[in-house]
């Protein structure tokens, strides 16, 4: 078993989260796993952008916001 990081993007509404995990690579099953905690957190984060709740989900990842190019 080994771990390595990997980025991750998790796009609500007008914003976008980037957030650094850990996958976790195995001889076995479904691999790459995240961890319990990854899995979490960026479920926290998702609800915090679903809410607009930018300073909660700027704790957990790099968060940016969309604008539109063409009306």
């Amino acid at each position: 078993m080994s771990t390595r990081k990997a980025k991750k993007f998790v796009h609500e509404g007008n914003f976008v989260a980037e957030v650094e995990v850990d996958l976790i690579d195995t001889d076995e099953g479904w691999a790459p796993y995240l961890s319990l905690e990854d899995a979490q957190r960026l479920d926290e984060l998702r609800k915090a952008l679903r809410q607009g709740d930018i300073k909660s989900a700027s704790r957990l990842a790099r968060v940016f916001a969309l604008t539109p190019l063409a009306p």
